[in-house]
């Protein structure tokens, strides 16, 4: 289920971390734990739970988030986010871990 978020309430998701747990309420779900995901930011780039802080770093991966290798050991240096919800980020993807 896709919730738009703006202003204040916004503003409680912002210095949380992918694999934090918050309160449902927050975003007008009532009753319902949810984990961060993931999510990404107003230039498209996802974010990366093993890149820490809020910055945008290019970082050589091998498979993962933001990257499908097509053959077996390919690595590409690609520009990714961190682990950290700023400003920048537009889209948050969350789990419902306990109702």
């Amino acid at each position: 289920k896709a919730v738009e978020v703006e202003g204040e309430r916004a503003n409680l998701l912002l210095g949380r971390k992918i694999g934090d747990t918050i309160d449902g309420s927050i975003l007008g779900i009532s009753g319902v734990k949810l984990q961060i995901t993931g999510g990404s930011d107003i230039s498209g780039f996802p974010m990366r739970p093993d890149i820490h802080g809020g910055v945008k770093a290019r970082i050589i991966v091998s498979g993962g988030v933001g990257f499908k290798p097509k053959r077996k050991g390919e690595r590409r240096r690609r520009t990714l986010r961190g682990n950290v919800i700023t400003e920048d980020i537009v889209q948050v993807n969350m789990k419902i871990v306990e109702k």
